[in-house]
């Protein structure tokens, strides 16, 4: 079973790996990252890294045996005790209940290590598989919004 781990600089290689290999996955459903996140990937890295640091942010990797990086799993501008969850699911890794797992996984680290009362995310209208994870992780629609130039929907969890 693949390990939630939190990011750390050793995860650096296998997430850009992890990225280059679904770029073209994840920009079917969410707004690509762009060119610039590949060619400046060691400095963003850092920098995620060092956010983590200030306590405004969590994030975290989900893990195979060998290394490899199948799923992001964060929690972005942690304030007043809440945050925002953001994550993605390898490809190859996709419809084995990955995804539904690493959120209940941070859901529990959200409140006994993080200290959180709430998490809130979002997704495109077509994102399915994203919409029934948050549905499975006991997220409530909360309203529509904008992703990028793309039509999207609002969820939020009590924790």
């Amino acid at each position: 079973m693949p390990a939630l781990q939190r990011l750390s600089p050793a995860h650096a290689p296998a997430l850009l790996a992890f990225e280059r290999e679904n770029r073209e996955y994840f920009a079917a459903s969410v707004p690509d990252r762009g060119d610039a996140y590949f060619t400046e990937f060691t400095e963003r890295h850092q920098a995620l890294l060092d956010e983590q640091d200030t306590g405004a942010c969590r994030f975290h990797v989900l893990v195979d045996a060998e290394g490899a990086v199948l799923g992001r799993v964060n929690l972005l501008d942690l304030a007043d005790g809440e945050a925002e969850l953001g994550y993605r699911v390898a490809k190859s890794a996709s419809g084995r209940g990955l995804a539904t797992a690493a959120v209940r996984q941070v859901c529990v680290l959200a409140v006994e290590e993080y200290g959180l009362r709430s998490l809130w995310a979002k997704t495109t209208v077509d994102n399915a598989a994203s919409q029934a994870v948050l549905a499975r992780c006991g997220f409530v629609v909360t309203g529509e919004l904008v992703i990028g130039d793309q039509p999207g929907i609002a969820y939020r969890k009590e924790l």
